[in-house]
């Protein structure tokens, strides 16, 4: 019997991928929903493909807008998770969560209940609601996976171990497109230099977490929460091919490490596989690569987002709701060459260091409303201090 599939923000790229392996696997699995936010021209094409009878359009006026068409070409079309939780009374085998930001975490929640298994390929998510998350997972039974090419590394690595042998886990970094250019010179970066990922093909914003390796800070706060260990366990160095994904030192004095090409069809490959065997991938092991190997310590006054990590706290809180609303107004601000790139890290340590945000690290997330509730306020905040440095 065919396995029966989910994929929440199809038409992005990680949803695309896994469309991808899914199409030259037809006879394994069966597309059953799809969701798109605007993409309408993409998910037509994805619904002929794979024939799928359930969709969700995420905004509403595009929803209203295709809602007819959709329902003459025999497609049940829905607003949101919930809806089509209403009408689909089966258990999906497999979710993949694909939905970027803080839009991601409802849809992630919702479709918990109603799957096997999930793939999560949103780190807002995890961040900022991963308690709420977790939560649900346990009382569905729901088995999760890690997308994310290191937490995916980490989770191989220390699956068949006990968590209390782990000594110290390294989280690896590209350095991004500005590793080695002199610190003098980056203040006078625009986007367009910014976005040039040396090793990665992604899209501009996650291309500005990586220069300014705020995503590091991210997935640093991700793998904390999804393997339950302190912040000291873990350490984030330079390996400036990508090709080293993960290292897990042991307490017995073993050392793993996990290698794979620069493509996140490897991690959702992985989270596909079920006892059936379905088509193999034609990677290569890159000697040319592991022989040139260079690791490197942070430097932290090149890259001072990194001060962030002695702000944190060791326990879930809505604190991290501020850390990433604040980074995503600004990355949008740079972008737009409304502010420079070091502005991203001076107004965001402001933000982080107001009297009215610093309560929040003690504060547990209780409910999605109280995290969207911060998450706008704090938006606003940011967007009133970017003016004013402006002035």
């Amino acid at each position: 019997m065919s396995k029966k599939i989910a994929i929440l923000g199809s038409t992005g790229s990680i949803g695309l991928t896994t469309l991808d392996i899914l199409n030259k696997n037809k006879k394994t699995f069966k597309v059953e929903l799809l969701s798109t936010n605007k993409n309408i021209k993409r998910i037509k094409k994805q619904i002929k493909i794979f024939k799928v009878k359930n969709i969700v359009i995420h905004d509403e006026k595009i929803f209203y807008k295709n809602r007819l068409f959709f329902k003459k070409s025999n497609v049940n079309v829905y607003q949101n998770i919930s809806d089509f939780r209403k009408n689909y009374k089966k258990r999906l085998d497999y979710s993949m969560c694909a939905i970027t930001g803080l839009n991601g975490l409802e849809s992630t929640l919702e479709i918990i209940q109603s799957t096997k298994r999930i793939a999560i390929a949103n780190k807002e998510s995890i961040i900022c609601g991963w308690n709420l998350i977790n939560d649900r997972l346990k009382k569905y039974k729901t088995k999760f996976i890690p997308i994310d090419s290191e937490h995916f590394s980490i989770f191989e690595l220390i699956k068949n171990d006990n968590i209390e042998n782990i000594k110290k886990i390294y989280i690896t970094a590209s350095g991004g497109p500005f590793l080695n250019i002199k610190k003098s010179k980056l203040s006078k970066f625009i986007p367009k230099n910014a976005i040039k990922h040396p090793t990665w093909k992604m899209g501009k914003k996650i291309s500005i977490d990586s220069s300014t390796l705020i995503n590091k800070i991210y997935e640093l706060i991700e793998a904390k929460k999804i393997f339950n260990l302190d912040y000291n366990k873990f350490q984030i160095i330079i390996e400036p091919t990508s090709y080293v994904h993960g290292i897990v030192e042991f307490y017995n004095g073993i050392c793993k490490i996990l290698t794979h090409p620069t493509s996140m069809e490897i991690p959702i490959y992985n989270s596909l596989l079920f006892n059936k065997k379905i088509l193999k991938i034609s990677e290569n092991f890159e000697f040319n690569k592991m022989n040139n190997l260079n690791f490197q310590k942070i430097e932290s006054n090149k890259f001072p987002v990194f001060k962030i990590l002695k702000k944190l706290s060791n326990t879930d809180s809505l604190y991290e709701t501020v850390l990433v609303t604040a980074n995503d107004v600004l990355v949008d601000l740079f972008l737009k060459k409304k502010i420079k790139f070091y502005d991203i890290y001076k107004i965001l340590n402001q933000i982080l260091d107001l009297k009215e945000y610093k309560r929040y690290k003690i504060l547990k997330p209780k409910n999605l409303n109280q995290i969207t509730k911060l998450s706008k306020n704090v938006r606003l905040k940011t967007l009133t201090l970017s003016v004013q440095s402006r002035v």
